[in-house]
């Protein structure tokens, strides 16, 4: 790599500041007059839970490498110390433009358009008194005070409870007053409804409704102080798997843990008292730069469920109704249709209904003898667990790899494991060592002329909800070699055979890491031999330190490379002398982009793939993944079209610069262009594409 040294930290962006830098622009989407304005909440609440999510995992393990004395600085030169002192400025800054954007823009907007907020001041007789009834008969009964004395301890606080702290007057004598503590039930809504004069919905915080009642519950003594404060706990899981006999008791155990990590963050109301604030910080163990006073409301994902009635659609996006492209609505037998043709789905601007009608057909098709399913998320209320019930009952064979290890939905798919047992279905757990992520779907069906396979290979989980919201790509075939592929894929996961050879698909870690630095590689050759090379990678990470060197090689032959990376990414683009042929932009807008294409020129001769992987290392090297080839000429040009709309984006997209930064696209010269919103017209125009 000459001109280039690879391993500069120059080169490089810290992961956890590059996942803030996501996070950044959710935040954008909210601070947006343009968008709607409840979308504009919407986006203020992701922008909230993505922090609890980030600090749970990504800062709980910077905090760990401190508290583990580790000092080696990572790829782009960061040590530990630096990466947490960097991300809490940064979270600090960004936590003042949320709640900048909420009290001077959501709030008063949202009262504008009949929607208030309240904080249970100023009310009149009547909603008082509707109050003071709601309290008594629905949130007093499940209230616990906690008073901190030489009798009764510190109590251990939930992770991302909502909590009041307060300081009590001693009854004894002058001396130091005494701290108490009270869990705002998380089993009751947090937004009451009252009823309002001057308001469409008028809704009071129920913190804020047990803050006035407080007195009441501390009967005899004076309340010094009181204010609201939150906390966060590392939740990532460490699960001693060698070690576990049952993957599920193990996992189970593991969950209940994360209630009681260490804590990484302290949130408080602005204005509490600072000896209660001293008091938490010396209990709890905060870490130096993990305080978070808050000007408003704690945790706003609140914000997703103010106003669910239609009389506010108005302040939404537009109804858009997932299209079932037209050869689904034929009347076709549907396992002809897949027997004649590739078919491509591109979810959410085509209805996910065609996959799980697959399901549902091959649970009652007499001539299906096999079903077998690899799931990682699903819905709360599942069609396909229902189908696959239904196909276990009738004495088809129902095999079903269920992740367990998906992470925050561990518990929901144990649960989902074992109602599926229950029905007869074989399920498997998931492998030790490896968490299986790949989307997989294959049907053995017995046909006049032999056995058929049916297979649906995905970028996207089998969940019917996000698929409404999740922006992913599904293709169904019975091309015979990637069934045969499929069939061996399996036999490994639920037995001890050996992967051995494929024929069209590539599985991670075995082979997903070769074939994508063989497919760079062929470009780089190319361009060496002045040949036009170009490479499109559509992701949602790029972490991989190996992959970018093999980028900053192929930059350096002169391949132009497009990366449209939704959220993290640790390469540095336009770097001189090392990676002046690299793009990246990122779209983040009404649909979360989640689905992977990785696109090669090849001298002409293109190939396309879909993938469950992103660019990072746990992708390649520990998990199972899988990429599949988009073989049909029909398909391939319409992934080319999908990947040339989001590098013509003018509106949602946004430019990585060298210094790590993210810009808006200049539109100067430019067509104003929205990749999203030109799907959702393309969908509702095109009859079908695959008929194109």
């Amino acid at each position: 790599m000459r001109g280039c040294n690879a391993d500069a930290a120059g080169n490089y962006i810290n992961r956890e500041l590059s996942s803030l830098g996501f996070n950044r622009r959710v935040l954008e989407e909210a601070q947006d007059n343009s968008i709607p304005l409840l979308e504009r909440a919407w986006f203020a609440s992701i922008t909230s839970t993505n922090l609890d999510e980030f600090f749970m995992v990504r800062v709980a393990g910077v905090w760990d490498q401190l508290q583990a004395g580790l000092a080696e600085p990572d790829e782009a030169g960061l040590t530990p110390q630096q990466v947490w002192d960097q991300v809490s400025k940064t979270v600090h800054s960004m936590i003042t433009d949320l709640y900048h954007c909420y009290n001077r823009s959501l709030r008063p907007g949202l009262k504008r358009e009949q929607i208030h907020l309240s904080k249970g001041k100023k009310l009149d007789e009547n909603q008082q008194a509707f109050l003071d009834n709601y309290y008594l008969r629905s949130v007093f009964p499940v209230l616990t005070p906690m008073v901190v004395d030489s009798s009764r301890p510190f109590p251990l606080l939930l992770n991302r409870s909502l909590n009041i702290a307060l300081l009590l007057a001693n009854p004894d004598d002058d001396s130091e007053p005494v701290f108490a503590t009270v869990q705002v039930p998380s089993v009751l809504e947090r937004m009451v409804r009252i009823p309002s004069p001057l308001y469409k919905t008028a809704l009071v915080f129920l913190e804020e409704i047990i803050k006035d009642h407080l007195p009441a519950l501390f009967t005899g003594h004076r309340i010094l102080a009181r204010g609201c404060f939150r906390i966060t706990r590392n939740a990532d899981l460490s699960l001693d798997e060698e070690g576990a006999e049952d993957l599920l008791e193990a996992i189970e155990q593991s969950v209940k843990q994360r209630k009681w990590g260490e804590v990484i963050r302290l949130e408080y109301e602005k204005g509490l008292d600072v000896r209660l604030v001293e008091r938490l910080v010396e209990e709890l163990e905060v870490p130096a730069g993990g305080l978070y006073e808050i000007s408003g409301p704690l945790d706003l994902s609140f914000l997703m469920r103010i106003a669910p009635g239609p009389e506010f659609d108005h302040l939404r996006f537009p109804l858009f109704r997932p299209r079932v492209p037209d050869i689904f609505q034929s009347g076709q037998d549907l396992f002809g249709l897949i027997a004649r043709q590739d078919l491509l789905l591109h979810h959410p601007y085509e209805s996910f209904q065609p996959v799980v009608q697959l399901v549902e057909a091959a649970a009652e098709d007499p001539g299906v003898l096999a079903i077998k399913q690899i799931l990682y998320r699903v819905s709360g209320n599942s069609p396909i667990v229902a189908a696959l019930e239904r196909a276990a009952e009738n004495g088809k064979q129902v095999t079903v790899l269920l992740e367990l290890r998906a992470r925050f939905d561990e518990e929901n798919n144990i649960t989902w494991a074992k109602r599926l047992e229950k029905s007869g279905c074989h399920v498997i757990y998931g492998l030790p060592g490896l968490k299986v992520h790949a989307k997989m779907l294959l049907i053995v069906r017995r046909e006049d002329d032999g056995i058929k396979r049916y297979l649906h290979l995905g970028t996207g989980n089998y969940n019917d909800v996000t698929a409404r919201s999740y922006e992913d790509l599904g293709l169904l075939t019975a091309n015979a070699s990637m069934g045969a592929d499929a069939s061996t894929i399996f036999n490994m996961l639920s037995g001890y055979s050996n992967l051995g050879s494929l024929y069209k698909l590539e599985v991670a870690p075995n082979t997903v890491r070769k074939r994508l630095t063989a497919l760079i590689r062929q470009e780089m050759e190319h361009a060496r031999a002045g040949r036009p090379a170009h490479i499109i990678a559509k992701i949602n990470s790029l972490v991989d330190q190996p992959i970018i060197k093999e980028l900053f090689a192929a930059s350096q032959a002169g391949v132009r490379i497009d990366l449209l990376v939704r959220g993290i990414c640790s390469l540095k683009p336009n770097v001189p002398g090392c990676s002046e042929n690299i793009r990246v932009r990122s779209v983040v807008g009404r649909f979360l982009e989640h689905s992977r294409i990785y696109y090669f020129y090849n001298d002409g001769a293109e190939s396309t793939f879909l993938s469950s992987a992103d660019l990072m290392t746990r992708n390649l090297d520990r998990r199972i993944e899988i990429m599949f080839p988009v073989e049909a000429d029909n398909n391939k040009a319409r992934l080319k079209s999908i990947l040339d709309a989001y590098l013509r984006d003018t509106v949602k997209a946004r430019l990585l610069k060298n210094d790590g930064r993210y810009y808006r696209i200049d539109k100067r010269g430019k067509k104003i262009f929205s990749s999203q919103t030109y799907f959702c017209r393309l969908s509702q125009a095109v009859t079908s594409p695959n008929q194109q």
